[in-house]
């Protein structure tokens, strides 16, 4: 799974979530079918001009944090750093210390044409520092 189908899946899971909150009465609907039809357009960006969609998505994950604290826990951390802009507000320095570290992995294997598993990697660099890397 390539970078950016890893973070649209997230994406996806999200949104389930966000519907779910919606059928189960937990919003107020007027404005939240809405929310929805503006998050699908941001997947529907991210699939044909990513780079279009990405101050959207700022936006867009930021006001699940305002308008749904209740899952507020559940927003994928990879998320606000593959937004970044006002979503780093939501991370702790160490935090977008291990996405900086990630992202260079990312940037020096996509270099020499190697594939790169951000789970995987994002799971080595979460060990502590006495555990065994590879």
């Amino acid at each position: 799974m390539n970078y950016l189908e890893h973070h649209l899946a997230l994406l996806n899971h999200l949104r389930s979530v966000l519907a779910a909150l919606g059928e189960a009465e937990q919003v107020p609907e007027d404005n939240h079918a809405l929310f929805l039809e503006r998050f699908d357009a941001l997947l529907e960006a991210l699939r044909g001009q990513p780079e279009d969609a990405m101050y959207l998505g700022q936006e867009l994950i930021v006001q699940v944090f305002h308008r749904y604290p209740q899952i507020a826990h559940l927003i994928p951390r990879d998320l606000l750093w593959f937004f970044g802009g006002d979503c780093l507000h939501y991370m702790p320095d160490e935090e977008i210390e291990l996405f900086q570290q990630l992202d260079e992995r990312r940037f020096i294997a996509e270099q020499h044409g190697l594939d790169f598993d951000w789970v995987q990697e994002k799971q080595l660099l979460a060990l502590p520092e006495d555990a065994a890397r590879h």
